[in-house]
């Protein structure tokens, strides 16, 4: 055989062989490649949405801090404005009950006072009923002399 024949056989067996590649195995490989781009493209698609949405979630997330911290700084200073309320409220019945517990102590005070007046006039009638029985070495009859005795206690 030629070179000739040889090439002409050759050049036939590969159009052969390029027909039944395009014809057979490419096709399948074309098919894979395209399923392969297009599961790839996606999920880059699936990424980029999940970043929008991690955007979009991480926002939302810190505008709810924001408003739960607002939400707590304003509890926080009512409840402070109550616990102040509170203590002011029980200052003033501390204070008012302090004074009650004052003016009580005064009143009894001031009884003790008019019991012991009484209590030092009614000995001081007897001590001065006794010294003028010892001034005059005679009795003298508490009876007879009892508006004497009266009036000895008013002066005193």
């Amino acid at each position: 055989m030629s070179i000739n024949a040889t090439l002409f056989v050759q050049a036939i067996v590969f159009a052969i062989l390029v027909w039944f590649t395009m014809k057979f195995v490419w096709p399948p490989i074309a098919t894979a490649l395209d399923e392969r781009a297009k599961k790839i493209s996606d999920g880059l698609a699936a990424a980029d949405r999940a970043k929008a949405e991690l955007s979009s979630a991480n926002k939302r997330v810190e505008d709810e801090l924001v408003k739960s911290r607002t939400e707590n700084a304003a509890r926080l200073a009512d409840a402070e404005r109550r616990a102040l309320a509170i203590i002011e409220e029980a200052k003033a019945r501390a204070a008012d009950e302090g004074g009650k517990i004052v003016a009580a102590a005064k009143a009894e005070a001031e009884q003790q006072t008019v019991k012991a007046r009484e209590a030092l006039r009614e000995q001081v009638a007897a001590l001065a009923v006794k010294g003028a029985e010892q001034i005059l070495r005679r009795e003298v009859n508490a009876s007879v002399h009892a508006d004497l005795l009266g009036r000895l206690k008013t002066e005193l």
